[in-house]
């Protein structure tokens, strides 16, 4: 007998309208911001709404994840320690944390997952989480299916959790202080600026110009939607979906379309089994191009790859369309397969590489007729990147998320009895007392059908029987009224049974896997400082927010300009006409110092 595994599809709420439909249209747990102290700080939310929303997400067995993954001030503390009891008592399934400083808390029994600014992306970091109570540890996005697999063999007590869509940091995340060094913007605090999608001029240090007006840290977004098998295969057990930023049409979308692409998967893997109940039925196609993207990259997923980066615009494209034949009037003509609509948004880039975009007011075959003709030429690329038609479709109720139920309309010896039992095996029975009386003409039909109207509930009828020792009568709105009893009971049967994971933290005192923290540790207050000093760390530097480091390595990142222009020497074998050290230079004119960590395969952007 094959052991299964739950995989859990993870979906983004910058509020309770996405969370809600994160969980209609088929996610397994929705991650959410606190109302204050999350990593998007323009995404709190208030305990009232979390609180409908961990009732919703309950009633089909799915979680619900809270986010206080920022780095704390002293004065916090307190507040972030009150602020954490009321979200268990509300109901909320776990915490995303960066601060280690929560762990020296008075926590409730709640489990903590470690958050992607924690920095994991090696055994030794994600073992020593586990050990220290965390029950999930969200992984970088930097990592390739090969290290995923010798992160979950050294560590499989823990479940892993991966990104598999949206933007993309180009630095590792919880490593990014350049926000805060020019903006005073700290990433750590919930506040980047967004530094990387700036345009600027790449220069040697002769000040030669080698690439100018570029966005080059800007990277692709994230698609793993063909590679979900091989993520689950190396050991992941929850898929993320980016995105406590973006619009409700995303987060329905882009969910619905990874929920079928697993539900394809478990079909014919036993072994992996989704997380939650109930099945989703869509009232559109899911069309990952059809939200917002800045072109599709697998990242480092099988190691470095040539197709990372977005340096024409940090922008969206969408879907291409086809090119421009040829330009009349107030119209032009259009070459591709594609249809357009009345209403779409479409974009081009220019002679210049720089992205442009009409609305289009009437669609006639092939001729797009615009209020205004843009500078294009021929045989320039189009790209939708708002689909009206598209965008309607999502703005009504566009899934349903039903649990399925057998029903059993049975007699006894005091009238009928209903019984409903739902896919997970809760049951509840009602009893009709009712004197029993022939009907006239045949009922079973018509009591089935009656039986099965279970319209706006959360459930579906798999199956229903009547079980009848001959043809009894019973009238319709008898039988409406203790459907509609079972099927509140059934409901409130589901919420007060529902398991909560709870889980008790224990002091520890197992070796961190440095001995010294810098500022790259994000250590802003004593009981983060307490954490690591009980865990054998000696050194424990302030926080880059607290106290700026001069000279310091701003950024981090797995994206290489000098391998982006192939002169990479380890991968590409290559050499650069320029002299280094390179620059980036800002259009108000900062300049940020480029160098290359080619044993640790990655490039470092430094203030000058």
């Amino acid at each position: 007998m094959i052991k299964s595994r739950k995989i859990e599809l993870l979906a983004p709420a910058k509020n309770l309208e996405c969370g809600m439909e994160a969980i209609n249209h088929g996610a397994d747990a929705v991650y959410i911001g606190a109302p204050k102290f999350g990593a998007r700080s323009a995404a709190g939310n208030s305990m009232e709404d979390i609180a409908a929303l961990v009732e919703h997400a309950h009633l089909y067995n799915a979680r619900i994840y809270v986010a206080v993954n920022t780095i704390l001030k002293e004065e916090e503390l307190a507040e972030t320690e009150e602020m954490i009891g009321e979200l268990y008592r509300i109901g909320v399934d776990a915490l995303i944390v960066q601060d280690m400083g929560i762990l020296r808390m008075k926590l409730p029994p709640i489990p903590l997952h470690a958050s992607t600014q924690t920095d994991n992306r090696t055994p030794e970091k994600v073992t020593f989480l586990s050990e220290a109570g965390f029950t999930q540890v969200v992984l970088a996005r930097e990592l390739s299916l090969a290290e995923i697999r010798g992160i979950h063999q050294a560590c499989p007590s823990v479940a892993l959790e991966a990104f598999v869509h949206g933007a993309l940091c180009v630095s590792y995340s919880g490593q990014c202080y350049v926000s805060q060094a020019c903006f005073g913007r700290s990433a750590n605090r919930g506040q980047c600026a967004q530094f990387c999608r700036l345009p600027f001029n790449l220069v040697d240090a002769d000040g030669k110009v080698i690439v100018k007006d570029k966005h080059l840290l800007s990277l692709k977004d994230l698609n793993q939607s063909e590679e979900l098998e091989s993520l689950l295969d190396v050991g992941v057990t929850s898929l993320k979906i980016e995105g406590r930023l973006k619009d409700v049409s995303y987060v329905k979308n882009v969910t619905a379309a990874y929920r079928q692409k697993l539900d394809a998967i478990f079909a014919r893997r036993e072994e992996y089994v989704r997380a939650s109940s109930g099945t989703c039925r869509y009232e559109f196609t899911p069309q990952l191009d059809k939200s917002f993207s800045r072109g599709f990259t697998n990242y480092n997923l099988y190691g470095r790859s040539d197709d990372v980066c977005s340096f024409d615009t940090p922008k969206s494209l969408g879907e291409e369309m086809g090119v421009v034949k040829e330009l009349r009037g107030n119209y032009l003509t259009v070459a591709g397969v594609k249809s357009f609509n009345n209403g779409d948004g479409v974009c081009y880039l220019d002679e210049q590489e720089h992205l442009q975009g009409f609305r289009i007011n009437r669609v006639d075959g092939n001729k797009l007729y615009l209020q205004e003709m843009p500078k294009i030429k021929p045989r320039t690329k189009l790209y939708r990147n708002f689909d009206q038609e598209f965008e309607r479709m999502l703005s009504r109720e566009s899934a349903k998320r039903k649990i399925s139920v057998e029903v059993l309309l049975a007699e006894n010896n005091f009238g009928f009895s209903l019984t409903l039992t739902d896919e997970d095996d809760h049951s509840v029975s009602l009893t009709l007392e009712r004197e029993k009386e022939l009907a006239r003409t045949p009922q079973e039909k018509n009591l089935k059908e009656q039986l099965a109207k279970l319209g706006n509930t959360p459930f579906e009828a798999s199956h229903v029987d009547v079980d009848f020792s001959a043809n009894w009568f019973l009238p319709v709105s008898a039988l409406a009224d203790l459907r509609r009893t079972a099927v509140e009971k059934l409901i409130s049967d589901r919420k007060t049974t529902y398991r909560r994971e709870l889980v008790t933290l224990k002091p520890t005192t197992h070796v961190y896997p440095q001995s010294q923290l810098t500022y790259l540790g994000n250590v802003m207050n004593p009981m983060a400082a307490s954490f690591y000093h009980d865990h054998g760390v000696k050194e424990v530097a302030s926080a880059y927010e607290q106290q700026p480091v001069e000279d310091a390595v701003l950024m981090f990142s797995k994206h290489c300009l000098r391998y982006s222009m192939g002169w990479c020497p380890t991968h590409q074998k290559g050499t650069s006409p320029y002299k280094e050290p390179y620059y980036l230079v800002s259009t108000d004119g900062k300049r940020f110092r480029l160098s290359f960590d080619c044993k640790n395969c990655q490039m470092k952007v430094s203030g000058v």
